[in-house]
């Protein structure tokens, strides 16, 4: 099975990364050939290329980490304030959600966690960036934080375009798309949600998805709080 997944998985990035050298390559050789005959021509086709370029370091990055979290054990364990992390993440995306004229709003009071800084901030912050390119212009999308029972609670609801039930499932895997062509228009790698869940699971935490096509999705997050794990340490000492 193991085999199976790695093979799998170096077949679609031979087939992801194919796609933009392809392009690259053909913009680059009607250039050399003399197609591209004046300045406007020649900057369409660079800009093409400069496009698909982008496309592969962002790719090759998405990759390089997701390889590293799948690898990784928590060397960096500390606690980590989730309601600054999702503060900074609006302040990130400030930009493309007015672009995509997306009202971002966080709810929600302290919710503290232990874990990796970078890795928690890549998750939230991929989980805000989804929310906002894969939404309807005048939407919203509302992160809201809560602790209940030693359980921290991330969710991130959008008003856009949600996902068919058929492909629910499978959306956290490596390179899965529900739309190609809109995913690659919006410069998704299909890696994003593979590398958020795995943060996820990293972390010791859950994972899951509320979906309706048209209307939106919902994605939750549990995490086990600090005040938890700290309350069980002062216990076990007790105990000793």
């Amino acid at each position: 099975v193991l085999d199976e997944s790695r093979s799998e998985f170096v077949s679609n990035v031979s087939h992801e990364l194919k796609t933009p050298l392809t392009s690259i390559s053909g913009f680059a050789e009607m250039m050399e050939n003399g197609m591209a005959d004046n300045s406007q021509d020649v900057r369409r086709f660079a800009g093409r290329i400069y496009t698909q370029a982008q496309r592969l370091i962002a790719l090759t990055d998405d990759i390089i980490r997701l390889s590293r979290i799948e690898r990784a054990d928590l060397t960096e364990n500390v606690p980590v304030e989730l309601r600054a992390l999702c503060d900074r993440a609006v302040e990130t995306l400030r930009f493309t959600a007015e672009q995509k004229q997306v009202e971002i709003a966080v709810t929600g009071g302290p919710a503290p966690v232990r874990g990796d800084r970078q890795m928690l901030d890549e998750l939230i912050t991929n989980l805000m960036d989804n929310a906002v390119k894969y939404n309807r212009p005048g939407g919203r999308v509302d992160v809201s934080l809560s602790v209940q029972d030693g359980l921290v609670c991330l969710r991130v609801a959008d008003t856009g375009i949600g996902i068919p039930k058929e492909h629910q499932e499978r959306i956290f895997e490596r390179f899965y798309r529900v739309d190609k062509s809109r995913s690659k228009a919006s410069g998704g790698t299909g890696l994003g949600l593979a590398i958020v869940k795995h943060i996820v699971e990293l972390h010791s935490g859950k994972i899951a998805l509320h979906s309706v096509p048209g209307e939106g999705t919902e994605i939750t997050v549990t995490l086990p709080s600090y005040v938890r794990r700290a309350a069980v340490s002062i216990a076990e000492g007790t105990d000793r």
